[in-house]
C-alpha cells in the first residue's frame, strides 16, 4: 500500500468513524438497559411486585463530533434506595432499614466490557 493510498483509506475512515461509534455506543446502552433490568428482577437484585420500576429504565443516546454518548438511567424515585438500601427515618417519619439489593453495580463491568468490544467493531467496519 503507498502513502497516499493510506491517507485515501484513513480519509474514508474518517468520514465514517462518527456513525460507528455512534451505533456502537446505542447498542451497548440498549444492552447494558437489559442488563440492568435483568439484574432488577428478582434476587439479589429487588423483587419484582409489577414489574414497573423494572419498566422504569431509559436509554438516551446523544451524537457528539466524532462520537457518542449514551446515558441509562431510571426517574423512578426508589431506584437509589434499591440499589444502595436506606437506614433511619423518611421525610415522612417513617423508619426504615432497608438492606441494599445491587442491580445496577453489578452491570458496570459488562457494561465496559460490551462497549470496548462495539469499540473494536465498530474500528473494523470502518477500516475495511
Amino acid at each position: 500500500m503507498t502513502p497516499d493510498e493510506l491517507a485515501d483509506r484513513l480519509d474514508h475512515a474518517a468520514t465514517r468513524i462518527g456513525p460507528a461509534i455512534q451505533r456502537a455506543v446505542r447498542h451497548t446502552g440498549e444492552l447494558g438497559r437489559a442488563r440492568i433490568r435483568g439484574n432488577a428482577s428478582g434476587r439479589p437484585g429487588p423483587n419484582v411486585i409489577t414489574g414497573a420500576y423494572r419498566n422504569s429504565w431509559e436509554t438516551q443516546s446523544r451524537r457528539l463530533p466524532y462520537g457518542a454518548m449514551c446515558t441509562i438511567g431510571t426517574n423512578a424515585p426508589q431506584g437509589r434506595r434499591l440499589e444502595f438500601g436506606f437506614v433511619g427515618p423518611d421525610s415522612l417519619g417513617r423508619v426504615y432499614n432497608q438492606p441494599p439489593f445491587p442491580h445496577v453495580g453489578p452491570a458496570i463491568d459488562y457494561i465496559g466490557a460490551t462497549l470496548m468490544m462495539e469499540m473494536r467493531y465498530a474500528i473494523a467496519e470502518v477500516l475495511q
